[in-house]
């Protein structure tokens, strides 16, 4: 099957990542299988895609009739078997919870035509082992997209252990026509099945930082945020940890404690923010307060003047260089063009280490891990030789 063959969707979930996905799906002029466990469900993701494009339309950005052709294309269902039963991709962007995606995987397969790529939206799960629940491992993979999907360019196509080269190029070629309001989608290739992946793997040992410096009292979040914009970031590490949600956080830290390296397992900070309901943006109060909704003030006057922002770039090759030793992706470069288009940043780290020389950022990363007592952080053998092509 090539990408041109493709001409229904389903995505599974109408929430936060699903209505988006039905939306930029929509927009590329598929047909849309929207489904969620409840009528009341579909119903509000199909009006958040409504009220999406009506802005656009207000904004002159989108024509009222290219709104009603998406809007046409999008049917709502509530029973997963029929949802999927004439499709020929599948989108799985149901909760966080690896059992209930693979009994997700398990009732699509026995339903989707036998041609039908099936894809999950999870951000750092087990490809192969949703693809083991199936009888088509072959047409299983995962197709990550980034919040929120109309403004974020990077979508991950990543191969799960049995996932066929004709379904990694198939489902590269798709994501690349789609389009949402920033422009065309970037695909990155994610060669294995690693937690984390890409983007969000380059994301973990920053948050180990961060929360890690938290946990002992040595920073300031308003103030690490503050210096961390003054550089021109668009947001500082502890608002994108309220803006993702501090559930979501903890859940990936978890799982990152149980994948990777216990010195991942949440910090207390941030098991108390959550047991106490105070999930960042979602629940109006994180770290910071999130007054209905919108972003906290961070007074550029506290910027902390001995946080170097250096660290954490010198922490993303570090960890960048762990992918390409692994062989998840093959090349510094793609990394850095997920890291762009997956945060809004104009260089990846890769870019912006280079001129400090490859010796220098291993001894930050030393310095670093032994600063803090966490070994994660020690530099590679790949950093430590320089052995890294641009």
């Amino acid at each position: 099957m090539k990408a041109d063959d493709i001409k229904t969707i389903a995505i599974i979930g109408a929430g936060d990542m699903g209505h988006g996905i039905a939306e930029i799906c929509a927009l590329g002029g598929l047909q849309v299988h929207l489904y969620d466990i409840k009528e009341a469900f579909v119903e509000r993701g199909k009006q958040r895609i409504k009220a999406s494009f009506e802005k656009m339309v207000s904004k002159q950005k989108m024509a009222a009739e290219e709104m009603n052709r998406a809007l046409g294309a999008i049917t709502g269902f509530t029973v997963l078997g029929e949802a999927v039963k004439d499709v020929d991709f599948m989108i799985e962007a149901a909760p966080e919870i690896l059992d209930l995606k693979i009994k997700i995987f398990k009732e699509a397969d026995a339903h989707a035509p036998a041609h039908a790529i099936l894809a999950s939206n999870t951000s750092n799960m087990s490809i192969t082992r949703m693809g083991a629940a199936t009888k088509r491992p072959d047409k299983v993979l995962g197709i990550h997209f980034f919040n929120p999907v109309m403004m974020m360019l990077l979508v991950e196509v990543i191969h799960g252990e049995g996932t066929s080269e004709e379904t990694m190029q198939t489902s590269y070629e798709l994501m690349s026509r789609l389009k949402n309001f920033r422009g065309n989608m970037v695909p990155v290739r994610v060669e294995k099945d690693t937690p984390g992946f890409i983007y969000n793997r380059l994301g973990a040992p920053i948050g180990l930082y961060m929360a890690e410096l938290y946990e002992k009292g040595m920073v300031d979040p308003e103030a690490v945020d503050a210096k961390v914009r003054s550089i021109g970031a668009p947001m500082g590490p502890y608002e994108i940890m309220d803006f993702t949600g501090l559930d979501v956080n903890l859940h990936g830290n978890a799982y990152f404690a149980e994948t990777l390296s216990p010195e991942f397992e949440p910090r207390g900070w941030m098991k108390r923010l959550v047991e106490e309901g105070n999930l960042g943006k979602k629940s109006g109060k994180g770290i910071f307060d999130w007054p209905g909704g919108a972003r906290p003030t961070i007074d550029p006057a506290k910027a902390d003047p001995n946080f170097d922002v250096t660290d954490i770039i010198c922490l993303q090759v570090n960890e960048g260089t762990k992918l390409l030793e692994a062989g998840v992706t093959h090349s510094a470069a793609e990394i850095d063009k997920a890291v762009v288009n997956g945060g809004g940043s104009v260089f990846g780290p890769f870019a912006l280490a280079k001129g400090m020389g490859w010796d220098k950022v291993a001894e930050r990363c030393e310095a670093i891990s032994k600063r803090l007592g966490i070994r994660w952080f020690m530099p590679t053998e790949m950093l430590k030789k320089g052995h890294i092509e641009i």
